[in-house]
């Protein structure tokens, strides 16, 4: 249930009146730096996380749906997927972030491995460009989809649709002629 502060700032943010974000500043900002300080670990980088999110906030304020998330839940939601997108683009990762307990890296058996497969490289420059460079910055260059997305300068609609038909190709390679469909 929201109080009277939150359904006045609501009010506001749909209006794009600019009191909405001096209210969230007021009332929110503490928490909010708290958050990113969390993610972050460092002060400095907090406070920038907490400015990007802020101007985020005001460039989104017209998507928020009070009835899909709390107010507070929807600026939390913001601050933090800043504050990662800002370690990511630091290429610093936050030690909590990785599960090797949840990898399969180090459970892979020789055997499970097609020495075949080791020029993966090598079939990828055959696929067209467009499927290489996609595949190429995610697998080899370790980036996110959103990271290709804006490396490549394309949709990240679009970087997913080209990582399925280049995957989709690249097994064909792969695939013995008598096993194909």
């Amino acid at each position: 249930m929201s109080t009277l502060l939150e359904k006045h700032i609501i009010e506001l943010l749909a209006e794009k009146n600019e009191k909405a974000i001096s209210l969230l500043y007021d009332h929110y900002a503490d928490t909010l730096f708290g958050v990113a300080l969390k993610v972050t670990q460092d002060e400095a980088l907090a406070q920038d996380v907490l400015q990007e999110s802020f101007v985020k906030i005001w460039k989104k304020s017209d998507t928020y749906d009070p009835k899909k998330a709390k107010l507070f839940t929807w600026l939390f939601r913001i601050v933090r997927n800043t504050a990662i997108d800002k370690l990511r683009g630091l290429g610093t990762k936050n030690e909590k972030e990785v599960q090797i307990e949840k990898s399969n890296v180090y459970t892979i058996g020789v055997r499970t491995i097609n020495p075949d497969h080791i020029d993966v490289l090598e079939h990828l420059n055959t696929l067209d460009p467009k499927y290489s460079k996609v595949l190429e910055a995610l697998f080899f260059m370790g980036m996110t989809q959103q990271e290709a997305s804006e490396a490549l300068d394309i949709p990240l609609g679009t970087v997913k649709s080209r990582l399925k038909i280049g995957l989709r190709e690249l097994k064909k390679l792969y695939i013995e002629p008598d096993e194909q469909p």
